[in-house]
């Protein structure tokens, strides 16, 4: 019922695969969710039937891995800031995210001059040998793959719901598409402390498999905290800072956060483009602008404070800085998040 109030509904994407008129009445539902409050649930998505229970049953085996084992990939020994990482390792507004995580991004070669500094983040992943985790890189792949689809799926809709041609966004995303996958292992939430601690996503269009435990809240346009609910099989979308950006502030990202009285797993893939992706606003049809204009929450939307921000004493989520590339707001993402990985792989940037 809490989501009802939202307006975070659950919706078929059946009628992507249907006539025109019934996508196109699918973009404008999808559309008004995430115009409204930026978060909606989907089923009939699509991905490979046995797909989430195959990556649900990786990602126990995984995080039950030794210390020693799980250390082979630990992700202090990647410059590109790719791999497992202990719980309490990455930072939210300053205060450590009570999670345990394995960090794997799209690949492409590393760069021999790396400037700007954000070419730094492009690499190889680190991957378990087989015989520590059987199937962990195949699995892998398939995912990125049908999600990556997914997510191409939403952005057409997306496009379409914003009066725009459905490869409007694939067409400025270019060659080098980067996204990440998160594989999410939470114990259970010490009093005063979060999962993750509350945040916009830094990205597009972010994809999740919440698992059956529950935890996920949002921040409510009335500032207050109203769990996520999903049904089996159901993925939680959700809306990023880049995306807002590009439609300018009609799309909205909305804090979420994960506080959990028991242990729980879920994935997420962040979908995004080629690091050098402008984040100017697209040209967009008239009634889009002025419904923004209209609306004092969605034309003061605010962006992620910066690291330097944070501690200078502006609040969490209320900055006005605005990258120019989607690779500097990542290169932003990981400075806040990961300091010291910063300072040892990267000391001149």
């Amino acid at each position: 019922m809490a989501n009802e109030a939202l307006g975070v509904p659950q919706i078929s994407l059946a009628r992507w695969w249907g006539s025109d008129d019934e996508r196109r009445q699918l973009a404008d539902e999808l559309c008004r969710s995430c115009h409204t409050i930026g978060f909606l649930t989907i089923v009939d998505h699509g991905l490979e039937p046995g797909l989430l229970d195959e990556v649900f049953e990786m990602m126990h085996r995984l995080f039950a891995l030794p210390e020693a084992d799980k250390r082979l990939i630990d992700k202090h020994n990647s410059p590109h800031f790719r791999g497992w990482e202990a719980t309490g390792s990455e930072y939210t507004n300053n205060r450590p995210d009570i999670r345990e995580q394995v960090d794997l991004w799209s690949e492409w070669p590393a760069r021999d001059d790396p400037h700007p500094a954000y070419l730094r983040l492009l690499g190889p992943n680190q991957w378990f040998p087989d015989d520590v985790l059987t199937g962990f890189r195949d699995l892998m792949d398939r995912w990125f793959v049908q999600v990556g689809e997914l997510a191409r799926r939403l952005m057409a809709l997306m496009a379409i719901g914003l009066g725009l041609e459905p490869d409007t966004f694939e067409q400025r995303f270019g060659d080098e598409q980067m996204s990440l996958t998160k594989l999410i292992h939470y114990p259970p939430t010490p009093p005063g402390s979060a999962g993750v601690n509350a945040h916009h996503d830094a990205g597009f269009v972010t994809i999740l498999a919440p698992g059956p435990t529950p935890g996920l809240e949002i921040r409510d346009p009335d500032g207050d905290w109203v769990p996520v609910e999903a049904a089996p099989g159901a993925l939680v979308i959700n809306i990023g800072e880049m995306l807002q950006a590009m439609s300018g502030n009609y799309f909205v990202a909305t804090p979420h956060r994960v506080i959990t009285s028991a242990e729980r797993y879920s994935a997420a893939y962040f979908h995004g483009p080629s690091l050098d992706t402008p984040l100017a606003p697209l040209t967009l049809p008239d009634r889009i602008v002025e419904a923004v204009a209209a609306s004092p929450r969605h034309a003061g939307a605010t962006w992620m404070a910066t690291r330097d921000e944070t501690t200078a004493g502006i609040a969490d989520m209320a900055s006005s800085t605005r990258p120019d590339t989607y690779g500097q707001q990542l290169w932003n993402y990981f400075s806040r998040s990961y300091p010291d990985l910063v300072a040892a792989h990267h000391p001149d940037a």
